[in-house]
């Protein structure tokens, strides 16, 4: 099959997110089985082609046969950058021989009816990674349309998927329509080493570690918060940047001045983002929403308990392997890292078990088949 990824960012992207995350590893393994993917990118965020190929050209190999970038305009500014891109990528579809056009996330499916009333051959798929209008970035208009792509997710495709049975329900309680649950997934692999690590001062298990984008709804200030309150020989680590110039970032930067032990490395990947999580004592992710976290499972594949927010998205992605603490709430959250910081052995027994089971549960090979399954339906 000939499949269109839509709406995400672009993948190999230089700030990426749970959805360009999906995106990569979904379009890797479904060319690994046999099909042509082309992921509609952004150049501002999408590694340009090397010296030697034209500054505007359209379309890029990304390394992997039968795996291509294509590169469409979009207006740069938050509220207008995703979906001018998707706009732009949608007509761009149209006039090529695709069988799946995949569109990711509430607010691009708005666009999905075009291909479904303009181009019959193909069919159009959503996938609803999360429920957009909760975060905090966006204003009272924004929400409002995004709340409207949640409809759209649902009724304007051939099929939708719902990354969490959390998202599968709310689809059927709130749209009346029943959707596939197929989730997130993760790439499980052996790593090994801690010399990336050494630059921030760091050593395997003296550390806690929360990778996310510094918006305001990932509850980093929890996080800072409860850790300034333990007593504790390991440091905390922040892996990430904002997407925009943002007051959060400079928020967070401002309450962890006065502690040397609290660590930003700024956006990180390949080896030195995996040395970071199989290094580390335990994962933290204090969000106030989401859809299924990719960085809670990445975590486990990496060998880690996890101390999660009680959202039910987030529940959901750990099972029973970890703790969880009340959304928001500074005084539970400083007693369950209290807790773990106790438990060493807990922590170890628990997060090999966890590794286990999101091998056996998470890994791509088999998500991507089910959603190969899925197209062919």
């Amino acid at each position: 099959m000939r499949i269109a990824m839509v709406g995400q960012k672009g993948i190999f992207v230089t700030h990426d997110g749970g959805i360009e995350t999906h995106v990569e590893n979904l379009s890797k393994t479904l060319v690994q089985m046999g099909h042509e993917v082309f992921v509609y990118s952004r150049k501002h965020y999408t590694p340009m082609p090397k010296s030697g190929q034209a500054p505007r050209e359209l379309k890029k190999e990304s390394g992997v046969k039968g795996l291509k970038l294509i590169f469409t305009l979009s207006i740069n500014t938050k509220y207008l950058d995703a979906i001018s891109h998707t706009f732009t990528s949608t007509i761009h579809a149209l006039f090529k021989k695709y069988d799946v056009i995949h569109y990711h996330g509430v607010g691009p499916s708005v666009l999905s009816f075009i291909p479904r009333l303009l181009k019959w051959r193909a069919k159009t798929v959503v996938t609803f990674h999360s429920q957009d209008r909760y975060h905090k970035k966006w204003g009272k208009v924004a929400s409002k349309i995004l709340q409207l792509g949640e409809w759209t997710s649902c009724n304007f495709p051939h099929k939708t998927i719902a990354v969490s049975k959390t998202i599968q329900r709310l689809c059927k309680m709130e749209y009346k329509k029943n959707v596939d649950f197929i989730p997130n997934g993760v790439v499980v692999r052996k790593v090994e080493g801690d010399e990336k690590i050494k630059k921030w001062g760091l050593e395997k298990d003296k550390y806690i570690l929360t990778v996310a984008r510094f918006i305001r709804h990932k509850g980093l200030h929890w996080l800072i918060k409860a850790y300034k309150k333990l007593q504790t020989d390991k440091k905390l680590v922040l892996v990430g940047e904002s997407p925009y110039p943002s007051e959060y970032k400079d928020y967070l930067i401002k309450l962890a001045r006065d502690n040397n032990d609290i660590i930003f490395t700024g956006y990180q990947t390949g080896e030195a983002l995996d040395q970071l999580f199989v290094n580390s004592y335990l994962y933290v992710h204090p969000s106030e929403a989401e859809g299924l976290a990719i960085t809670i499972l990445e975590a486990m594949s990496y060998g880690k308990t996890v101390l999660i927010s009680d959202i039910p998205e987030n529940l959901e992605a750990m099972e029973e392997f970890g703790l969880y603490f009340k959304t928001g709430n500074v005084d539970d959250l400083t007693k369950k890292l209290k807790r773990l910081l106790e438990d060493p052995e807990y922590v170890r027994e628990t997060g090999l078990k966890a590794q286990e089971f999101v091998d056996q549960n998470y890994a791509w090979k088999n998500i991507a088949k089910k959603v190969e399954m899925l197209y062919k339906e």
